[in-house]
């Protein structure tokens, strides 16, 4: 192999090992900046961050028009705005003005009524890290942390605001024909189901006309675990 070839053969190899190794830093830097914006978009420190008044719809357009209500769990990380797209696909990977994010938001199921006149709801959010959107229902597997954080509200678009008392934690596969299909659900049903199955349970307080609320986050990518928060509603007057 003569000298030239040589030469041609180091400074080709040398080049090789330059691109891969730019090639590589490109890379762990998107990855870098692709977590720190599912971080940012889970903490949006901008208008979702400060509850707007639901009957002005001024402040409903800064939102979108598929804004239908806000949610607060006390003491938690989970308060957000209530999204519902036209299916249950819709804002799984979209945030509330509409743009990607992998976060996502919170979201109704497309087949709840949007004033959330059912007599059970179902709301779906994604398993974020440091407790952001429903990541905080990891925390609800203990009792004593379940013990200490039962309440939250719900404020619809038309301005129906609704008092949430939480019973219980249950451990719940996405096929699930009762839990994960809310027409065909009672609260009847459910609470019987839950009462033989569920992680914590407490009974309801009321006995008549209930009305839940389900708050439901993956457990991971691998498996079709669900971990479902189940919440009794309360029309404030």
């Amino acid at each position: 192999m003569s000298r030239k070839v040589v030469i041609f053969c180091d400074k080709f190899f040398d080049r090789l090992v330059v691109l891969v190794s730019l090639l590589f830093f490109l890379i762990c830097a998107y990855a870098m900046y692709d977590a720190a914006m599912v971080y940012y978009n889970a903490n949006d420190t901008s208008v979702l961050k400060f509850k707007p008044d639901l009957t002005n719809p001024e402040v409903l357009k800064e939102i979108s028009k598929n804004a239908i209500a806000w949610i607060t769990v006390d003491d938690t990380k989970i308060d957000y705005p209530v999204m519902q797209g036209k299916d249950n696909k819709e804002y799984l990977n979209k945030d509330p003005f509409g743009k990607y994010t992998l976060s996502g938001s919170i979201f109704l199921d497309a087949r709840n009524n949007r004033d959330f006149s059912d007599r059970y709801s179902l709301l779906y959010g994604h398993h974020m890290e440091y407790n952001t959107m429903f990541g905080s229902l990891d925390l609800y597997k203990k009792r004593e942390f379940f013990d200490t954080h039962r309440t939250g509200r719900l404020i619809t678009v038309g301005g129906t605001s609704y008092d949430i008392r939480f019973f219980a934690t249950a451990m719940v596969q996405a096929t699930d024909p009762l839990v994960f299909h809310p027409m065909n659900a009672t609260p009847e049903a459910l609470i019987d189901k839950l009462a033989k199955t569920a992680m914590i349970f407490e009974p309801p307080e009321s006995e008549e006309n209930l009305k839940l609320i389900a708050l439901s986050t993956c457990q991971s990518a691998e498996n079709i675990d669900r971990m479902v928060l189940f919440g009794e509603m309360k029309e404030i007057s």
